[in-house]
């Protein structure tokens, strides 16, 4: 299929789609535009600096400036090339894909994005790297040239702006197909990348083969646009969508998703055309990293690992915020020891050496209870894991072994910030927790015939302390210190649902199974009726020493710090009303399901 057929495809199949023009990059009031120059070489030399503190090429590098790179539909996108400028030895090339800009352009950049630079120095970067991307001078010293494209509509990329799908997966095809073929190139490309960049390999992967991609390097991501992102649990979010295209520019325009998502609230045909399927993924050798402190990639990290079809794949989860780890010096000789293994064909011993699992387990500031850091399994989760249930009694705030025999209720007020209802229990000996744990509630509502419900775990001290994991050390300040962004600090996993598509719940196996929602149908439901409501939580991994704690919470509204500063809510941007009711113990076996190992 040629792309000019997937772009007539998706017009006939959508026509409904809205796009919205993009400021083009020497308009945009934040963008940092340095320029348009197809065609010129530079030459950056050993010991090169860009600014004063970053840090120095270690080798010479050759810089072409955008570079012209034909899609089969006659639409141009533009890249820079970095590469090794010594010796005639051509070498492998790495793409970093996105929308965000190259080479220190756009609005996203680590001074802006969150606090110290979430611990990243100045010196481990050049300054010429993409955002979430690989740094050109690091990577050529080590061997491999870097391509940074501009997605289609990005900057001087022609056509039009999409989230996934099938035009990026043809477009990522097409610029392969040119990299593979330039005169410095080894035939051999991978690729790498957080976020955006993460999710435009396991995408491509799951879409189409190429014989010259040899291997990607998708560093957290996720695989479901809608439920993963801007209407997870079915409750409608597209704040982060929003606020991460208002940083891009072009001269065409940008699908607009939230647009989208008011016009299409529940999963539809739309969606599912943007949703990646890790389960058609064969045969490529994929290298992975999930961490907890996310609330974005997540769930997308563990399920591209667990249902991805490759036998090559090999997972990492580590204990920091994602950026932090991608430029940590140990995670780039790991990455590069993967990608000599098969786009060198270097024999080191990647394959039969390396665990396929190293999974970390969070501690907590200020616990007795030791982060465990990527210790070795050999699946996700282990073998070893077994669901626990805990009841909940609401007189008594607890979470418990058996159901009460006795019914109580406990309430908060749905539209707020702050109101909340707390279940806790605590454990008498050393713990750990690792997998998808999901809650049962009975609920209901006076005032409205929908609810928005949001559950939580909190790690609590033997005191009963609510604590927090920092997603760095060392910290330049103590924990009260650090400022209150998920990007520095995580409380801990959340789950939600809207309780009108409780009814979209596909069929389980058993009552231990974990929920799944196909948010393709809703049914409101009569005020003060009480309906019970299975709430699936992303993934864990906690350690508990004995004494300390963990707190159910549930309320009615998001209750993670928000991603970054400039995206902090003032006030609720829920839909509920009135009082939100838990009913516990008797006829009302309300619970939660805990994986331990």
């Amino acid at each position: 299929m040629t792309a000019v057929s997937v772009q007539e495809k998706l017009k006939r199949q959508f026509p409904d789609t809205v796009y919205t023009p993009l400021p083009s990059p020497n308009k945009h009031p934040a963008y940092t535009y340095h320029g348009f120059f197809p065609g010129k070489v530079e030459q950056l030399p050993r010991g090169h600096v860009k600014e004063s503190g970053f840090q120095a090429f270690p080798v010479d590098v050759t810089w072409e400036h955008d570079q012209a790179i034909p899609m089969r539909d006659g639409i141009t996108l533009y890249g820079d090339v970095f590469r090794p400028s010594s010796g005639d030895e051509k070498v492998p090339a790495i793409i970093p894909w996105s929308p965000y800009g190259k080479v220190g352009t756009g609005i996203f950049n680590y001074d802006r994005m969150g606090p110290w630079r979430m611990g990243i120095p100045y010196q481990q970067l050049s300054g010429y790297e993409t955002f979430e991307g690989p740094n050109p001078a690091e990577w050529c010293a080590r061997g491999y040239a870097v391509v940074d494209i501009d997605a289609r509509g990005c900057a001087h990329s022609e056509g039009d702006t999409t989230f996934w799908g099938e035009q990026e997966a043809t477009d990522i095809y097409d610029s392969i197909t040119w990299i593979a073929t330039q005169p410095w190139c080894n035939g051999a490309v991978v690729m790498t990348g957080n976020s955006w960049l993460a999710i435009s390999q396991v995408n491509f992967v799951s879409r189409l083969t190429h014989p010259n991609l040899k291997a990607i390097a998708p560093w957290e991501g996720m695989t479901d646009l809608y439920t993963h992102n801007i209407c997870r649990g079915g409750v409608p979010n597209p704040g982060f969508c929003e606020f991460i295209v208002g940083g891009f520019a072009g001269f065409g325009n940008i699908e607009d998703v939230g647009a989208m998502l008011r016009q299409r609230p529940l999963f539809d045909e739309y969606w599912d055309a943007k949703q990646i399927k890790p389960e058609n993924i064969r045969d490529i050798p994929m290298y992975l990293t999930a961490s907890y402190s996310t609330g974005l990639h997540c769930e997308g990290s563990f399920k591209t690992f667990e249902t991805a079809q490759t036998s090559r794949k090999w997972l990492r989860v580590h204990a920091s915020q994602e950026w932090h780890d991608l430029y940590r010096p140990e995670a780039m000789d790991d990455l590069q020891r993967f990608y000599d293994f098969y786009a060198k064909g270097i024999q080191n011993g990647w394959e039969a050496e390396t665990p396929k699992v190293r999974l970390t387990l969070l501690g907590y500031d200020g616990s007795f209870a030791r982060t465990v850091e990527e210790r070795p399994e050999k699946q996700w989760p282990p073998a070893s894991q077994h669901n626990i249930r805990y009841y909940l009694d609401a007189s008594a705030k607890t979470l418990i072994s058996t159901q009460p025999p006795a019914s109580s209720s406990i309430a908060h007020e749905s539209h707020s910030l702050t109101d909340c209802s707390d279940f806790v229990v605590y454990f008498d000996k050393y713990t750990e927790l690792c997998g998808r744990p999901f809650v049962k509630l009975y609920m209901s509502c006076d005032s409205a015939d929908d609810m928005d419900v949001v559950v939580q775990l909190r790690k609590v001290s033997a005191s009963g302390k609510l604590l927090e994991s920092l997603n760095w050390s060392p910290m330049p300040k103590p924990q009260p210190e650090v400022p209150d962004v998920n990007v520095a600090k995580h409380l801990g996993q959340q789950g939600m649902l809207r309780a009108s598509h409780h009814v979209s719940l596909r069929s389980r196996q058993n009552d231990d199974e974990f929920p799944v929602y196909g948010h393709d149908r809703r049914e409101s439901i009569p005020a003060g009726t009480v309906v019970p409501l299975l709430v699936p939580i992303w993934p864990v991994g906690m350690v508990f020493e004995a004494g300390e704690g963990l707190i159910l919470r549930v309320s009615g509204h998001d209750m993670s710090l928000p991603e970054v500063e400039m995206m902090r809510l003032k006030e609720p941007v829920d839909e509920n009303r009135g009082k939100h009711t838990i009913y516990t113990g008797g006829d009302y076996a309300s619970y939660l399901v805990l994986p331990f190992i």
